[in-house]
């Protein structure tokens, strides 16, 4: 007889950025403050072992990632494997607005403020292809590795548009949605027999600290 297949995604957002000074980063490759040890501590507590680590191209959430398993391991836990990177869970693309402040965008921004989920920044993408781009990644991803716990760790607009994936929202919907640095989201991908619908929300935005 089929059985129920769980597969646990734990999404943890990357530590805050420093050194934009109010401007738009998107994509930018920023640095990211890795003090407060507290919040990565509990982060540490809260995830499994043995599971499956992904972290996205950019730099702050390998970093956060590598932070974290530090402290697993000085918890005495086995050493988390190295983070796979998925493309699909970068950061939304503003194009040209990125290391622009949003003082200097007003005017051309307006149109985008209107239909902020369907309009995309001039040379870059809207919030609804992040949606579909996401929303592909964690098919594959779900396939690739069921039964398995996932820790992801990537940014506000991936995982606001995987809980959108998750729930069936409209990408202005998801625009609702809280994603803070350092919080953990629990998304539950659920296949068989009897297992309802396809996705559940575990947890949402659960502050570290």
């Amino acid at each position: 007889m089929p059985r129920m297949i769980v597969t646990r995604w734990w999404w943890i957002r990357h530590a805050p950025v420093t050194g934009t000074e109010g401007r738009i980063y998107g994509r930018r490759d920023v640095d990211c403050d890795l003090s407060n040890d507290a919040a990565l501590r509990l982060l540490a507590a809260r995830l499994p072992d043995d599971a499956v680590w992904i972290a996205t191209p950019l730099a702050r959430t390998q970093r956060t990632a590598a932070a974290i398993a530090t402290r697993i391991t000085a918890a005495d836990r086995p050493p988390p494997a190295a983070p796979l990177i998925e493309a699909a869970f970068i950061e939304q693309d503003f194009g040209d607005w990125q290391g622009r402040s949003y003082r200097e965008i007003d005017a051309a921004a307006h149109r985008f403020w209107l239909a902020p989920a369907a309009t995309a920044p001039p040379g870059g993408e809207s919030f609804a292809t992040v949606m579909a781009r996401v929303g592909t990644a964690l098919a594959a991803r779900a396939a690739l590795h069921a039964g398995r716990d996932i820790v992801a760790v990537a940014h506000g607009g991936s995982i606001r548009a995987a809980v959108a994936h998750a729930l069936g929202l409209a990408p202005e919907a998801a625009l609702a949605l809280s994603v803070d640095t350092l919080s953990l989201t629990r998304l539950d991908h659920i296949a068989g027999p009897g297992a309802g619908q396809d996705w559940r929300v575990a947890q949402l935005n659960w502050p570290a600290a």
